[in-house]
């Protein structure tokens, strides 16, 4: 081994215990703080019973890894070399979870490098955008006034527009989805997405729009949350 390589190793000093020890806590405790944040942000559903854990014990071993490698540039290719021979059997399927994978690395990279503050204020920040950007609850679809309406009618130039006339009385908004034709061209199936006025009602929609000649069936339904 060359000497400028082994004595690169030797000299490398030791993280004082007074110093590793409080980080060390630290970064457990705010492993903490970023799987509640995750917990509190995901839709329960998607929540593996497991993922907060790994969040806090990244946080923690990222933290002794910076600890380790210190300013040492032989410890860090030393220590990337080790580390690629991990393989692990599960792919993370959602991109916010990977976001949080991220999220705690960081964290427990700056409290390994002594920085609390870069931690501190990185929590706070990330929290915000993950509150605003969290998943809806189950619940929350039931007062989204966002429908898609399905209407399959007989071949008529003008039937569309009266559709449309029919619908301008119950909708705030209306957005064409698609259109295509049924029966060897007999008939036509169209879909909108529509926002119903707050005073319109499902039956009323429905039997209007029944009321047009040339309508032969009417499906209103949510669209499924994709989350």
């Amino acid at each position: 081994m060359p000497e400028w390589f082994q004595k690169t190793i030797d000299e490398a000093a030791a993280v004082p215990l007074e110093h590793l020890i409080p980080r060390l806590a630290f970064a457990f405790v705010l492993g903490i703080v970023v799987a509640g944040i995750y917990r509190g942000t995901r839709r329960a559903a998607h929540v593996s019973c497991t993922f907060p854990a790994t969040l806090v014990l990244l946080c923690v071993l990222i933290a002794m890894v910076t600890q380790v490698i210190g300013d040492n540039i032989a410890r860090a290719f030393s220590l990337v070399g080790a580390l690629s021979i991990v393989r692990f059997r599960t792919v993370v399927q959602d991109t916010k979870d990977t976001a949080f994978v991220i999220f705690a690395v960081v964290v427990g990279m700056a409290v390994g490098a002594g920085q609390p503050a870069v931690a501190v204020f990185g929590i706070l920040t990330v929290g915000a955008a993950a509150a605003l950007f969290r998943d809806r609850p189950p619940g929350a679809a039931a007062s989204d006034p966002q429908l898609l309406l399905e209407l399959r009618l007989g071949w008529s130039p003008e039937l569309e527009s009266l559709v449309l006339a029919a619908l301008s009385k119950h909708a705030s908004d209306l957005e064409p989805m698609s259109a295509s034709t049924v029966r060897h061209g007999a008939a036509m199936e169209l879909s909108y997405r529509i926002k119903l006025r707050p005073t319109a009602t499902l039956t009323q929609v429905v039997s209007d729009l029944n009321r047009v000649e040339g309508v032969q069936s009417v499906e209103l339904k949510r669209q499924r949350d994709e989350a």
